[in-house]
């Protein structure tokens, strides 16, 4: 007997009545992975900071979709906020299906020329402050630990109570972690080198102790979000300008359809654990890593 119904697009890649949670889902990448999953059946809580930003969201795109968008306000860079994360969900939910780490921030740029040390010196050393490294890496590494990590009892009862698929975390990166050169944000690309590593660790403890949870993380590079714009517009979406090619080899940023096609690959092949995906346009190819 064939199996193509198998192979069909709605069986490969489907998403429908998988419970996800997406922090940072309020706009930007989030958002759009966020729409993904729900117009294609899920039921996806968002999670962010910003009550009124996470309200609009539902409001704008969360009407007349296969799946669902639910709001949770909360914090997932201390373990308190995350902890809370986690009984909110237990309270509504038997298992969670699929956990997306989006929830990042960056630093202002540093500038990296000059003429002599000194002015070099000043140039990395002045603006900088511990309290900037220690907030990125709270939010952008410890966060990712702690979510998955307290999420992990959920996860699991995804991949006991859904044959065939295993409950899964995506880690969303940023090539800026593997890159070799600075991009004049130190402590935004050390975070994320440290993210990509953290995503290689968690996936290979949890699969050493014997549970069937996939961990893969998927590095993007320049799309439009409120880290690259510095704001929204009235559907929480950013915008680039139409010309912006960025010395890209796909001469333009990602839009909502490229995340689209990353985030359901990530979600769907049960084959793919420990794996970083870049999306990111071929500036890997120019860059170097």
């Amino acid at each position: 007997m064939s199996n193509n119904k198998d192979l069909q697009l709605s069986e490969v890649f489907n998403v429908k009545d998988k419970v996800a949670l997406v922090s940072g889902g309020g706009s930007g990448i989030g958002l759009m992975i966020t729409q993904a999953l729900a117009v294609n059946g899920a039921k996806v809580y968002i999670v962010g900071r910003t009550e009124e930003k996470l309200e609009r969201v539902v409001e704008t795109h969360g009407k007349d979709i296969a799946g669902q968008i639910i709001p949770i306000q909360g914090d997932v860079a201390s373990k308190e906020g995350v902890l809370k994360i986690v009984k909110e969900i237990e309270s509504r939910e038997k298992c969670l299906c699929i956990l997306v780490n989006n929830a990042g921030i960056a630093s202002s740029k540093t500038e990296t020329t000059a003429d002599t040390a000194e002015e070099l010196r000043k140039n990395l050393l002045e603006p900088t402050s511990v309290e900037e490294w220690t907030d990125i890496y709270a939010t952008n590494v410890v966060g990712p630990y702690l979510m998955t990590t307290g999420f992990l009892p959920l996860l699991q009862k995804a991949t006991e109570q859904h044959y065939g698929y295993s409950g899964c975390v995506v880690n969303i990166t940023s090539i800026s972690g593997l890159i070799r050169i600075s991009q004049g944000h130190f402590s935004y690309n050390a975070s994320k080198g440290a993210q990509i590593h953290l995503n290689k660790m968690l996936a290979a403890e949890i699969t050493k102790a014997g549970f069937k949870i996939r961990i893969n993380s998927i590095a993007p590079g320049v799309f439009p979000s409120e880290m690259t714009t510095q704001e929204s517009n009235e559907n929480q979406k950013s915008e680039m300008p139409k010309d912006h090619k960025g010395g890209l080899p796909s001469q333009r940023p990602g839009n909502d359809r490229d995340m689209a096609a990353a985030i359901l690959f990530a979600v769907s092949c049960q084959y793919l654990n420990g794996q970083t995906i870049p999306v990111d346009g071929g500036y890997l190819i120019q860059a170097g890593t």
